[in-house]
């Protein structure tokens, strides 16, 4: 029997789908003293073309932060790149090396010993010890081919440059199965150097196997703006906590997510050396602001996903029982078949929100009324602004009207609104449908 081979990848090594090209920057605004590039290796043995060995690097000392997967099994960049922050203490860091194609996950010793080799190897050509986060994507299980991605990294460093084409380089050498580069940047300024201005740069890729407590995804964020080593964890925790972490695609937690942030202060002005500051206050809220928005990126790559759902979860005693509703709406199989087939079957969601908060066997009961069916109501919410269709109001349900839901249903982009009558708390969570396309992605991704 003959078996036909597909091929998923980033529209790198084929056409960009046309409905995600507007995703795509065609220009940017870079942190300065930053360089990036993106150069093909070929560490999957299938890969003939696609850029999969990514770098970026700062040409002086750089303060420094991660968030890491809580997966038990964590890959050996994972490992080894929060040894390198413990020890640097947040401070010194020059660059970011990456390989897609092989997650250097379930790897033992050999797996640790190339981690550290690939940052060794960048080490040498920037030209600062222990100065080097690793990041790996993709297969689970494999050994590196890591003589191939050392004898690379220097291609790497001497291609790399600071335009628009070096970072988008950059962003689709880390992809795996995504389906477009996800890049962004933007400049700002902090209330206490008016007339600097401030550049910030992003590139995440990940379109499967996510869900909280990050995804199978890597972020590097970068920016010129002079922030002390101290408060780097604090605001990156704060952001992810509001962005990465408000997603899911299929309910998994991936063994390598990491989300780094390297911040350089090439561009001067006054150093952010205190959480009680002005300055603090805007990084927070900026750095939240520009994570979510590439979170959502993620969401409308998800594997096979046709549609960008927002669940919105108001009046709630917590925010933790709020967005624990949220997630298990999310993740739900049920409600993202039922969301793939245009199907206003919304018995499901309340079913998701229902289980939300049930006790696992052995763990004390949760008696504090989070969730009252008399009180709960949802609703569809239309992204062209005409009004909402109430499909279940305090307990009760609505008379819903078939056609308008299939309207609605077709949309791209729609909301679930969860109101559940029991405080004043409120949290957002994205997440996308299930189509045919997610299982025949994840049912030959290895082979």
């Amino acid at each position: 029997m003959l078996k036909f081979k597909r091929a998923y990848s980033t529209g790198l090594a084929s056409a960009i789908p046309p409905a995600k090209l507007k995703y795509v920057p065609t220009s940017g605004t870079y942190p300065k003293g930053f360089l990036a590039s993106g150069v093909f290796v070929g560490v999957k043995p299938g890969n003939t073309s696609k850029p999969d060995l990514a770098l970026v690097t700062s040409d002086r000392p750089a303060s420094a932060a991660a968030v890491f997967t809580k997966n038990k099994f964590q890959a050996a960049p994972v490992t080894f790149s929060r040894k390198i922050l413990q020890s640097k203490a947040n401070a010194g860091l020059r660059s970011v090396i990456v390989n897609s194609g092989n997650a250097n996950a379930v790897t033992g010793v050999g797996g640790l010993e190339d981690a550290a080799s690939m940052a060794r190897t960048t080490d040498q050509r920037v030209g600062s010890d222990d100065s080097t986060l690793v990041m790996s994507t993709g297969v689970i299980g494999q050994r590196l081919p890591i003589q191939k991605i050392v004898d690379h990294i220097p291609m790497a460093y001497h291609q790399a440059g600071d335009s628009h084409r070096h970072w988008l380089d950059c962003a689709k050498a880390i992809c795996t199965t995504d389906t477009f580069p996800k890049l962004m940047s933007r400049t700002f300024e902090l209330p206490s150097s008016p007339g600097v201005e401030y550049r910030i740069a992003g590139m995440t890729k990940g379109a499967g196997m996510m869900a909280p407590n990050l995804a199978t995804m890597l972020t590097i964020l970068a920016t010129d703006a002079p922030i002390a080593p101290s408060l780097m964890n604090p605001l990156l925790k704060y952001s992810v906590d509001r962005s990465f972490n408000a997603l899911t695609i299929d309910g998994d937690t991936s063994t390598n997510d990491t989300v780094a942030l390297l911040a350089n202060g090439a561009a001067g002005g006054n150093e952010v050396s205190s959480e009680q500051s002005a300055d603090y206050e805007a990084l927070k809220n900026l750095l939240t602001d520009f994570s979510a928005e590439l979170a959502k990126y993620l969401v409308r790559d998800g594997e096979g996903a046709t549609k960008f759902v927002t669940i919105r979860v108001v009046d709630g005693a917590s925010e933790v029982a709020s967005r624990e509703i949220a997630r298990a709406i999310a993740r739900s199989p049920l409600v993202k078949t039922a969301l793939y087939g245009k199907d206003a079957n919304w018995g499901r969601i309340l079913c998701a929100a229902g289980y939300a908060l049930i006790s696992p066997p052995g763990q004390p009961v949760n008696d504090v009324p989070e969730i009252i069916p008399e009180r709960t109501s949802v609703s569809f919410v239309p992204t062209d602004g005409s009004a909402e269709l109430k499909l279940l109001v305090n307990g009760e349900p609505e008379n819903v009207d078939e056609k308008r839901a299939s309207e609605i249903l077709e949309m791209e982009d729609l909301e679930i609104l969860v109101r559940l009558g029991t405080g004043d708390k409120s949290i957002v969570h994205w997440t996308c449908d299930f189509s045919h396309d997610y299982v025949t992605i994840n049912g030959d991704y290895r082979t």
